[in-house]
């Protein structure tokens, strides 16, 4: 399991949980640390790095949780949670996913312009389905997708068997909220 969760740009992990264990990935035989993740249980600490003995990809398989604290720009730009919870609340304007230069600004699909544009998505839930549709376990499915979305749905958020990357469901529909958030602040002019 892997929670993401995301802050401003300005937030410090280290000043707010000092406990918090970098978590580690092994690169070219060296243990080095992950980009975001942390763990808030007592997990075997690297003596020499200080970073989790164990790599994040076989972590899980000894019950400790990685969280992943992610700075995320677009907060930058809203003062409060009832601000954000107000905008997520807000329809957006649907039609700037129509316009090549609002696309770039996205996170996770600016380079799909192509995709959107074919999709045309007018709710979180086919943005989750885009999301969805740029892992590379589940590129395959567009065309059925395109013909028959609600049953496609069922297959885009399937672990695939052959260990190809993917997107939960539960992932997906949050990474498109903060799309959401994105194309409110575009239209405001702030992005």
């Amino acid at each position: 399991m892997d929670i993401d969760i995301d802050f401003n740009t300005l937030f410090s992990a280290k000043d707010i949980f000092p406990n918090a264990i970098r978590a580690s990935m092994v690169q070219e035989g060296i243990l080095r640390p992950h980009q975001v993740g942390v763990y808030f249980q007592p997990i075997p600490k690297d003596k020499i790095t200080g970073l989790a003995a164990i790599p994040y990809d076989k972590a899980e398989d000894f019950g400790f949780l990685k969280i992943d604290l992610l700075h995320f720009s677009a907060l930058d730009q809203l003062s409060s949670k009832e601000g954000v919870r107000e905008l997520v609340r807000m329809p957006p304007d649907w039609n700037l996913l129509m316009v090549p230069s609002a696309v770039k600004k996205l996170a996770h699909i600016g380079s799909y312009y192509d995709l959107i544009s074919t999709i045309n998505p007018k709710s979180i839930q086919e943005l989750a389905d885009i999301l969805a549709l740029i892992r590379p376990g589940k590129a395959a499915y567009l065309e059925d997708y395109l013909l028959d979305r609600a049953v496609t749905r069922l297959e885009l958020y399937k672990k695939p068997k052959d260990g190809k990357y993917y997107f939960k469901k539960s992932h997906a529909v949050a990474y498109a909220h903060t799309i959401v958030l994105q194309l409110h602040l575009i239209k405001a002019g702030i992005l």
